[in-house]
């Protein structure tokens, strides 16, 4: 290892306090989910409350609407994510345990799994409201970097879902052992890329800032179904690239796959990660066409 970060002393916790025995205690992680939430909430409202954004010039809800959604939304994001962790990444052991599915606090929660419960939160909710569910998921799209950021950020402070190896000069040496188990790959400390910030950088920063950027000052909205489409090809893109450098989920992990491939032939493969964002990326770029199909037919003469 020629240089390596040392991980910042930064406590999991934001506070914390002791009331009759219990303790209470706010985590970064939560605080990242309620952070997220509330400014995704107000974007979706300076969104709402400019109806010249949006498909002749009206907006497809109220503000009181934007605020059952997010409950719905909160609902999608929590069961969707439990699920897709369980079913996705560790069905046998939850099989054998079903009673651990409902341990949240436990850890687990897939994020492809979280976009599915949203997804069928908002076509429900739509459903139920008379709302064109593909108008409500496009806003929608378009403030969930927001959370993926401060919430990749969180996982990078709670010193969690970190990269593989490295010996590169910004490789972030993380506490724990399973974090310093490089027998084999590296000598004495061991530091990894800090595969959190990478998504931090390319699902939140860099696809937050494109999809506001295009929908504030663009008027991306009234073409229904292209951020969507740019937020399912975005995500599917970056978080494609950085599975390569993040550390392989311990379930698909074997002395003959080493590098934990959820699908490989003779040591060549993808992670179930990468698997899961293929379909994504296909969606995105097929919703996106046909988002300005649609856009250039109802703007053509006659």
């Amino acid at each position: 290892m020629k240089a390596a970060i040392p991980f910042p002393d930064i406590s999991s916790e934001v506070f914390s306090f002791t009331v009759f025995g219990f303790e209470i205690a706010l985590r970064w992680y939560a605080l990242s989910y309620i952070a997220g939430i509330l400014i995704g909430w107000r974007l979706v409202v300076m969104a709402i409350n400019r109806p010249h954004l949006w498909k002749d010039n009206v907006a497809p809800m109220t503000v009181k609407q934007v605020e059952d959604l997010a409950t719905w939304v909160i609902l999608g994001v929590i069961l969707g994510g439990r699920l897709g962790f369980v079913l996705f990444y560790q069905p046998m052991y939850y099989l054998q345990n079903p009673a651990e599915i409902l341990l949240i606090w436990q850890g687990g929660m897939s994020f492809h799994g979280g976009l599915l419960g949203v997804i069928v939160a908002c076509i429900t909710y739509s459903k139920v409201q008379g709302i064109r569910w593909l108008t409500v998921a496009d806003i929608l799209c378009a403030v969930t970097p927001v959370g993926l950021l401060l919430g990749r950020i969180a996982n990078f402070i709670n010193a969690e879902l970190w990269g593989r190896p490295t010996d590169l000069p910004w490789g972030v040496i993380f506490p724990g052992a399973a974090a310093q188990d490089c027998a084999g790959i590296a000598v004495g400390i061991c530091a990894r890329h800090p595969s959190q910030l990478y998504e931090a950088a390319l699902e939140g920063l860099i696809l937050g800032a494109i999809l506001l950027y295009l929908v504030f000052r663009r008027g991306l909205l009234k073409r229904v179904g292209a951020a969507t489409g740019i937020f399912f090809a975005g995500y599917g893109i970056g978080r494609f690239i950085v599975e390569f450098v993040r550390q392989p989920d311990a379930q698909f992990v074997s002395p003959g796959n080493p590098l934990g491939l959820a699908w490989h032939v003779n040591g060549y493969g993808l992670t179930m990660g990468q698997i899961l964002c293929i379909p994504m990326v296909a969606m995105g770029l097929i919703t996106l066409v046909l988002a300005y199909r649609r856009h250039a037919r109802a703007s053509a003469p006659g």
